[in-house]
């Protein structure tokens, strides 16, 4: 009994932490679309993408570090293009998949760096369904700028093109964490930076594998300013 008294507290003190998880997220949420609203944005549209209707699905991707306002970016100039986010299954992956889900997105849990198959057919349906995929592709836990092969199988076997983004800030506060994750601060400028589709290659070696990873590598960080 006493056994069983200690397991039911466990459960119950666990769900009142995930309440209180969605409750922190919720005053976050808000919290930070209101911090977005300071934000001044410029645009550098090299794939002439917004404002245009969708002609075809892509493969979004950008560095881990600039993920925290980058839905509110797809939002905002985005808002007629839908898919679904690659999110890490870990803990911190769960709370941010809350986040992302209220803009929309639907969520496909797994690792960008070691998608496994499961993911891989996930992320394959939601292209074939005509909608796009937004992935991280050095996290959840880096080397930081390093792309892993997952994004690149995912390309390979959807046909989807890639679409490298970045977020370049005029002021900000750099964080103590694996990717020195990146934190605009209020009333900066933000840069969007996004590049033309980047289609990978077919490959039946590994050295050609290797070869379109970094070339994919490369088109990624054309992009980044600040490292």
């Amino acid at each position: 009994m006493g056994r069983k008294k200690r397991l039911g507290e466990t459960q119950e003190n666990l769900k009142i932490q995930g309440r209180l998880a969605r409750w922190l997220i919720a005053l976050g949420f808000g919290l930070l679309r209101l911090w977005e609203r300071t934000l001044r944005y410029e645009v550098d549209d090299r794939a002439d993408m917004v404002g245009r209707p969708v002609t075809e699905n892509h493969i979004g991707t950008f560095w881990h570090n600039r993920l925290l306002i980058f839905p509110f970016v797809l939002r905002r100039f985005f808002p007629n293009r839908h898919g679904a986010a690659l999110i890490s299954a870990s803990h911190d992956g769960e709370l941010f998949a809350e986040v992302v889900q209220r803009f929309g997105y639907d969520v496909v849990r797994g690792s960008s760096s070691r998608l496994g198959a499961t993911a891989i057919l996930q992320l394959t349906q939601v292209l074939a369904s005509g909608r796009d995929v937004v992935i991280t592709p050095d996290g959840p836990l880096g080397p930081v700028y390093e792309l892993g092969p997952g994004i690149v199988f995912l390309a390979q076997r959807s046909g989807a093109a890639v679409v490298p983004m970045n977020l370049e800030y005029s002021h900000c506060w750099r964080l103590g964490t694996w990717d020195r994750f990146i934190v605009p601060r209020p009333f900066a400028k933000v840069r969007v930076l996004i590049s033309r589709p980047h289609r990978v290659k077919s490959t039946t070696t590994p050295e050609e594998f290797e070869s379109e990873r970094l070339a994919l590598h490369n088109a990624m960080m054309a992009l980044v300013e600040m490292r």
